[in-house]
């Protein structure tokens, strides 16, 4: 008889998947009047998982015949995911609520998409990684056409998996030829095949894995669904989209290029700076003309895609550093910026345009405060905790040599900073056509000033992020 795989460095996923099946049955007996209770239990199960993910942090441990891996990257990773996901699944409680759409399944969808998120952080092998991919891709298609009568909503839903088929396709075929032409699937068993060169199939396999995980990140040439599944998303779904899946995906794409590829950094390395460059300049370029305020967060989301791949395309323990700190900033100033977003109402219907904020200032200056906070941040301008975020980034690439790609770096920020600051313009100078409501919900509330000043702690004492990046990296590189 085989002997059972070692189950403890998978306990958080464990318990992930169990909660989930147990909130399901849950629903299904409770039906209508168990969303909220539900949607606080996934919350609750999250954060028990990331505590379990805390405990069992250490040392580099796999089980599943090496298929699951966890050590420090991982970990720090997932802390991201759990705290993203719950964060943007809490924002949600009460636009359920308003719009008519308490549906147990919602909290349930959310818990089974960062189950397959944290399974992808944690991918050792091609087939878990196309395992996890699969199960967060299932539940997030099904979560961008959750507003069924809506023609936006599914146009979105459909876009998304229509798109999203097609790049699981590119990465299915691109880890056949690097099965075909190395013999095997592992992440450990690749890292040694390559000792001694590639063979052209294989460096062929790296770039259809690439596009395929290019599309999971929204990065350019690949982006071309964002904008679409942004706007016609309901935004609590919009808000998840933009951190939690992005943050997983990034993380799977680091493992995956510094992992069993780490020999072949000459080959992918000028693929990822393309890809950067043009999602830099994509990303700056493309938001300026936007009106609707999902739609310029897209644009926003490529362009920072664009950032965090510099750290990537210097492929040493100091870029991936830059990587992380960028990522966490990431997460506090998207689900800060989505929160306001989600406050924007006027006679109880959300509203979406940049427009709408106008005067904000006068009728709710803390959150005019918070948001021209995030704003700052996401402009990279000093001394907030984004500009702290691009230069970790931009000093990784230019100690590599790569001071061309810093250099369209800093230039893309300052065009970025056109439409960041116009934001705070029109919060600030505007005269308003029509308030917006009064009374922010205490939750949104509650979540937009606990990340306001998170940034602001960052920008001032940057050292623990630093240190437990640094820590992570250096875990990814065997340190």
């Amino acid at each position: 008889m085989s002997e059972l795989p070692n189950l403890a460095p998978a306990l958080p996923e464990l318990f992930i998947a169990i909660s989930a099946l147990a909130l399901l049955m849950l629903g299904v007996f409770r039906r209508e009047d168990a969303t909220q209770g539900i949607a606080v239990l996934a919350i609750v199960a999250m954060g028990l998982a990331a505590l379990l993910g805390l405990a069992a942090s250490g040392g580099r441990l796999t089980t599943f015949g090496g298929m699951f891996v966890v050590d420090g990257f991982s970990v720090f990773a997932k802390i991201m995911v759990l705290a993203s996901s719950a964060l943007t699944l809490a924002m949600s409680i009460n636009w359920l609520k308003k719009e008519k759409l308490e549906r147990f399944e919602y909290p349930v969808l959310v818990l089974l998409a960062t189950l397959g998120m944290m399974m992808m952080i944690s991918a050792n092998n091609l087939i878990s990684l196309y395992l996890g991919l699969e199960i967060q891709s299932l539940s997030l298609y099904i979560l961008a056409a959750y507003q069924r009568d809506s023609s936006r909503g599914t146009e979105a839903g459909l876009k998304y998996f229509v798109l999203g088929s097609l790049a699981s396709g590119l990465l299915l075929y691109g880890s056949s030829l690097i099965y075909g032409f190395a013999g095997t699937t592992g992440f450990d068993g690749l890292a040694h095949s390559f000792e001694h060169g590639a063979p052209i199939g294989v460096i062929v396999g790296v770039v259809f894995v690439i596009a395929g995980l290019a599309f999971k990140i929204s990065a350019v040439p690949f982006h071309m669904w964002t904008p679409d599944v942004y706007e016609g998303s309901p935004t609590p779904v919009t808000a998840f989209f933009a951190v939690a899946p992005k943050i997983a995906a990034f993380t799977l794409l680091v493992r995956v290029m510094v992992g069993p590829f780490g020999e072949m950094t000459a080959q992918w390395q000028q693929v990822v700076v393309f890809v950067s460059v043009a999602s830099m300049l994509v990303g700056s370029f493309g938001a300026i003309a936007q009106n609707n305020i999902k739609r310029l967060m897209a644009y926003s989301s490529i362009g920072h895609v664009g950032y965090a791949l510099i750290g990537l395309a210097v492929g040493d323990q100091t870029g991936i550093r830059g990587v992380l700190i960028y990522l966490a900033i990431y997460l506090f100033m998207n689900v800060g910026t989505f929160a306001v977003i989600l406050s924007m109402r006027q006679k109880g219907r959300l509203m979406e345009g940049i427009d709408d904020l106008a005067g904000l200032s006068k009728t709710h200056p803390m959150m005019a405060v918070a948001l021209a906070i995030f704003m700052f941040s996401m402009a990279g301008i000093p001394p907030m905790a984004g500009f702290w975020g691009k230069l970790y980034v931009f000093m990784a690439a230019i100690d590599k040599g790569f001071i061309a790609l810093a250099v369209i770096g800093v230039l893309t920020s300052v065009v970025s900073a056109y439409y960041y600051l116009r934001i705070i313009k029109v919060m600030y100078f505007d005269e308003p056509v029509e308030a917006l409501d009064r009374g922010v919900g205490g939750l949104l509330g509650t979540i937009m000033g606990v990340n306001a000043i998170l940034i602001l702690i960052f920008t001032f004492a940057p050292s623990p992020l630093v240190s437990s990046a640094g820590a992570a990296a250096a875990a990814l590189f065997g340190g």
